[in-house]
């Protein structure tokens, strides 16, 4: 016969969240974080766009995307799709015409990027340090593996 255990009486193996990662993060890293991504930015709307500004604003998007899912934030997701869309045809276009710098972006592609990032902006000075954590656990398991994207098509 099989023993039954009080649900009660079970430990949770989870280990409860300290204050820090409650909270927000710290004023410090929000302005840090947020001032990489709109130099990134800067650079695509004075024409001295580059990979490493692509992958900050890609990254941005993503965790932008999972913060959003997780409760803080509510544009549409074609916005999203479209910001993706607009760094992977910018790659693809930048390793056909092996230019490694000086790339640009249409008017569209930066309005897109300025909202994304002004939503960014507001899920990094509110949303709790463990939904950041988890956000980038997200952003990591999406790298490592196979899927083309995180984001799911619009219906």
């Amino acid at each position: 016969m099989a023993s039954r255990r009080n649900p009660a009486s079970r430990r949770s193996t989870r280990t409860p969240l300290t204050k820090a990662k409650l909270l927000p993060m710290r004023a410090t890293s929000v302005r840090e974080r947020s001032l990489s991504y709109h130099l990134a930015l800067d650079c695509w709307r004075r024409g001295h766009g580059n990979g490493h500004a692509i992958n900050e604003l890609i990254r941005a998007t993503y965790m932008a995307w999972f913060l959003q899912r997780a409760g803080y934030g509510n544009e549409p997701v074609e916005l999203f799709k479209t910001a993706e869309y607009v760094a992977e045809i910018t790659l693809a276009h930048a390793h056909e015409s092996g230019q490694d710098e000086a790339w640009t972006l249409d008017v569209h592609a930066l309005a897109a990027f300025e909202r994304l990032l002004a939503l960014h902006d507001v899920q990094l000075a509110t949303a709790p340090m463990h939904e950041f954590d988890a956000a980038e656990r997200h952003l990591l398991t999406f790298l490592r593996g196979t899927a083309r994207s995180p984001i799911p098509m619009p219906t």
